[in-house]
């Protein structure tokens, strides 16, 4: 009898098996272990007495400063991605609209060069600038603008600037790959009915960029809320968000339910506003569209 004919493996399944196979690796399974350590009164692996419980989500909800640093994350986050996208903005259209083959690609040194620096040296750098007696705070009093040190750091606000240098250059990667492949012809016909150069781009262009105005919004926020090395050098004690707290429970009191609690409310806020920001970006290009 001839040997039955075997199953074809379709060329599309060896292309997104590997990236399936990472993506439960790293992904799937560390979140399920976390979560499942939330719910858990112990550490099975040393103490096999554990049982289920919601104790660590009660002394969440329970205590203000752990609400507080999830609001500061959040903040933290949404304030870092409007500046990154008002600032990346405008450098990707004119990247994207440059003719100039030298100068795109100088510019786009210029804004690939800081990622070549590792974070912590970026925001160290910051700190010579920002603190007390750093560069700008010592030029200021030299030239008598002020009698004492501007509070640059040690704040929200230092923590801010540092995250949107660091940021920054994913949200202009980001918009000019999208803003590159809108037809400059859309915006000349717009100028040519009359729009002026604002209105053909308030029209035509925000429009049609805006999958790349959600696509790196999205990127920044989630790099924000969960950075860590950054808030902590630049906030100090003054600025508390929810990955350093997660960090201080697994390496001071290594509670890893109460870490691993912390780290599905981060994840399942951080949904729940990307998943508004896409519907809310949704319906503004479908309005955008029927007009």
């Amino acid at each position: 009898m001839p040997a039955p004919p075997r199953a074809r493996v379709s060329p599309v399944a060896w292309l997104v098996g590997p990236a399936l196979l990472l993506f439960v690796v790293f992904f799937v399974l560390p979140f399920g272990a976390m979560a499942l350590l939330s719910f858990l009164s112990g550490n099975p692996a040393s103490n096999p007495n554990v049982y289920f419980t919601t104790r660590h989500y009660e002394r969440l909800v329970g205590d203000s400063l752990y609400v507080e640093a999830l609001v500061a994350t959040l903040r933290i986050g949404f304030v870092t991605t409007i500046v990154s996208l008002l600032v990346g903005y405008p450098l990707a259209h004119w990247m994207a609209r440059m003719h100039s083959r030298l100068g795109h690609a100088a510019l786009l040194m210029a804004v690939i060069a800081p990622m070549l620096t590792g974070i912590v040296v970026r925001t160290f750098a910051w700190m010579t600038l920002l603190q007390d007696r750093g560069v700008i705070n010592t030029t200021l009093m030299a030239w008598g603008w002020t009698d004492q040190p501007v509070k640059l750091m040690y704040n929200e606000f230092g923590t801010i600037v540092a995250l949107v240098h660091i940021y920054v250059p994913f949200m202009v990667l980001t918009l000019t790959g999208v803003i590159g492949r809108i037809d400059e012809r859309l915006e000349q016909a717009a100028r040519s009915l009359g729009a002026g150069r604002l209105r053909a781009f308030y029209e035509v262009t925000l429009p049609l960029s805006l999958p790349g105005i959600m696509a790196g919004s999205l990127l920044v926020f989630a790099l924000s809320i969960s950075a860590y090395v950054t808030p902590f050098l630049m906030g100090g004690t003054d600025v508390l968000t929810l990955p350093m707290l997660i960090y201080q429970q697994v390496s001071s009191s290594f509670n890893l339910g109460f870490a691993g609690a912390l780290g599905v409310v981060l994840l399942a806020v951080s949904l729940i506003v990307v998943i508004a920001y896409n519907h809310v970006l949704g319906r503004f290009a479908g309005a955008e569209k029927m007009a």
